[in-house]
């Protein structure tokens, strides 16, 4: 199973993420201390197909395996 991870420190919400999601599975909110949004992620709605991660200039996603994603 893979998780979306978001570094919220890269974002400068240029919204290419969102746009790319087939999923709706990004929005933007407003995080402590940032004077502009960033990008969060709905866990439920995210596939992790990756569209988010080729589309974003920032290098603000990453794509992990979690614990028990591996199957034979």
């Amino acid at each position: 199973m893979s998780k979306l991870i978001i570094d919220g420190n890269r974002c400068k919400s240029c919204g290419y993420c969102i746009a790319a999601c087939p999923r709706d599975a990004l929005s933007f909110f407003r995080q402590e201390g940032k004077l502009y949004d960033t990008v969060r992620v709905d866990d439920e709605k995210c596939t992790c197909c990756g569209s988010c991660y080729q589309v974003c200039p920032d290098y603000v996603f990453e794509i992990v395996e979690t614990e028990g994603g591996a199957q034979a």
